[in-house]
């Protein structure tokens, strides 16, 4: 009996680290990407939002594929399943971030980490819609608040200006690109390995990024040094260790649990604008930010 123990108490011990570390590895992968929106802001330094969002998945196009070929993963899809891999590559690659970049040309860094807050919200709302998922009157309740709060930020104080609040509804049409994405991502996403669905759905984002990128020809320049190591940071770490880290702790974490854990995307997100970029969040901001949290905490509580 004793030895029986002494194994239950090393094993758990042994779950216990291993959940530790899972947590660790998502919750790193949301500083990552909390960073994202001040090291965008910064390389716009040289680089308009469509070339930097072109060059950031080039970037991350080359390290997947080397990663592929390290790990002699090189798998050709289905044909059905190819087409659904390059549909959610350009969802989630070329236009959400497209419309993130314009979007933060036009507003600040801290409105856009609490705007995208809301998108789990989003995209429960969008699941009732278009898939009758039943919701709860909690649930319910939680994605009527994170509307509520979108609509503080955007719309709701006077002070707003025409081209934040331009950028601000851009972000929110960005969040149903983002649930599209998730919907399009889930039918592939449980036959093939992460490696493999990334890298053609990068692949797939890149080559219609580029059309893009050529349209603001007449603003290219010859790019600092800080902003060429904003768009290798943004490349390798936002777009390629983020993404890794996150889908290594959903081995053990739930979806509802990821999905609270995103909540401190905006509280990183308003830290590092106000320290990096030194902005200042209006009252109006900070009343939708709180909204928005609580009624995403409501959206994707589990039973």
């Amino acid at each position: 009996m004793d030895t029986s123990h002494e194994i239950r108490k090393v094993l758990l011990a042994k779950a216990q680290k291993s959940s530790s570390l899972y947590l660790i590895a998502v919750i790193t992968a949301i500083l990552l990407w909390s960073t994202s929106f001040v090291g965008t802001k910064i390389a716009f330094n040289s680089f308009p939002p469509l070339t930097l969002g072109a060059a950031r998945f080039l970037i991350a196009s080359v390290i997947l594929g080397a990663i592929m070929l390290s790990r002699k993963e090189f798998i050709r899809p289905a044909p059905k399943d190819m087409g659904l891999m390059a549909l959610s590559g350009i969802l989630g690659t070329t236009l959400y971030f497209a419309l993130e970049n314009i979007e933060l040309e036009l507003t600040t860094a801290s409105s856009a980490a609490l705007i995208v807050a809301s998108y789990p919200a989003i995209t429960a709302l969008l699941e009732f819609i278009f898939y009758r998922v039943k919701i709860s009157w909690l649930k319910g309740l939680g994605i009527v608040m994170a509307v509520l709060g979108v609509y503080q930020i955007s719309g709701g104080s006077s002070e707003e200006s025409s081209g934040q609040l331009t950028g601000n509804i851009i972000l929110i049409l960005a969040g149903v690109v983002f649930a599209a994405y998730n919907f399009t991502t889930r039918k592939v996403v449980k036959n093939y390995s992460m490696v493999t669905v990334s890298f053609y759905q990068t692949i797939a984002g890149t080559l219609a990024f580029i059309p893009l990128a050529l349209i603001e020809r007449s603003r290219w320049q010859v790019p600092s040094v800080e902003s060429l190591w904003m768009l290798l940071y943004l490349g390798v770490f936002c777009s390629i260790a983020a993404f890794m880290l996150y889908n290594y702790g959903l081995r053990n974490l739930s979806s509802g649990t990821a999905m609270a854990l995103m909540n401190l995307v905006p509280l990183f997100g308003v830290l590092f604008s106000s320290v990096f970029l030194h902005e200042v969040l209006h009252i109006f901001d900070l009343i939708g930010g709180m909204i928005i949290i609580v009624g995403v905490i409501l959206s994707v509580r589990e039973k």
